[in-house]
């Protein structure tokens, strides 16, 4: 299969100059965690803007500033076998497609792969084989600030609810984060005194810095008022194309793995599933 087999062309987009703000209000409306970046007037590709660039960086307004520039790119020529091997190898989900000329004209990205290829082709490799172990989890009572750092450390995208009897409730994702959060501005005061030996008047002089500087605030629920508590899981002898069709038919990017007593063992994303395909 070729990459313009699985690829989307109906590309949402920002341009540069632009702001963070008119970013974040396009991703919310159009429900998308990542946008090409275009030179303004010309469809010249010259970056690309996720929504962890958007929250991991609030004090930055500027899209130039915000968007990567190193970006790895496919042509819809390219075997799907390929561009899953670079993929992988450079830990991404999403790559714009080009045409000869650098001018955007669609995106792949690893759900498309899932949901379109690998759910089709009978991969009978049980998902165990490609599931990662190292998942981020908390009490569902926890709120979502706490949730966020948690999930934040493990560099991934999504955490998984427990209850007190450590049973799993439910999975929040990036999304769900988002939604339920806003970047205020705040401002603080921070002062020294000013002073040079053997002047014993300049002693009680201060002086006083301000501060500005935006955060994200959340609102204050707890995991389990935002987390899907619908969760749909595979075990770990579920073959990877069945595991796939799971996701197209529900639309999500990652499942739950449990064990045979229903534990939570593990958490499979779309983008691990890629490894098989390259196998």
């Amino acid at each position: 299969m070729k990459v313009k087999d699985v690829m989307s062309r109906d590309v949402i987009s920002v341009s540069v100059p632009g702001n963070r703000e008119n970013a974040l209000f396009l991703m919310k409306k159009e429900n998308v965690s990542v946008v090409p970046v275009v030179k303004n007037d010309t469809n010249k590709l010259v970056g690309i803007l996720t929504r962890s660039d958007v929250i991991n960086n609030p004090d930055e307004e500027q899209i130039v500033m915000l968007m990567t520039r190193d970006l790895i790119t496919t042509t819809e020529d390219e075997d799907l076998s390929d561009l899953c091997k670079k993929m992988v190898e450079n830990n991404i989900r999403r790559v714009p497609v080009v045409d000869d000329e650098g001018g955007l004209i669609g995106i792949i990205t690893s759900f498309d792969i899932v949901s379109q290829a690998i759910a089709d082709m009978g991969i009978k490799d049980p998902v165990g084989d490609y599931m990662i172990t190292t998942i981020p989890a908390t009490w569902d009572e926890t709120p979502l600030n706490v949730a966020f750092e948690i999930m934040s450390f493990f560099g991934l995208k999504s955490i998984v609810a427990l209850n007190a009897n450590n049973k799993m409730t439910g999975i929040l994702t990036e999304t769900d984060f988002i939604t339920e959060s806003e970047i205020i501005s705040e401002r603080s005061e921070h002062s020294s005194t000013v002073g040079t030996e053997g002047d014993k008047w300049s002693w009680d002089s201060t002086s006083i810095l301000y501060i500005e500087k935006n955060r994200l605030k959340f609102t204050d629920k707890v995991v389990k008022d935002v987390a899907n508590d619908n969760v749909v899981t595979a075990s770990t002898r579920t073959k990877v194309s069945v595991c796939a069709e799971k996701m197209k038919s529900l639309n999500v990017e990652q499942l739950p793995i449990t064990g045979i007593e229903g534990e939570l063992v593990g958490l499979v994303r779309a983008s691990d599933l890629l490894k098989a395909l390259i196998k």
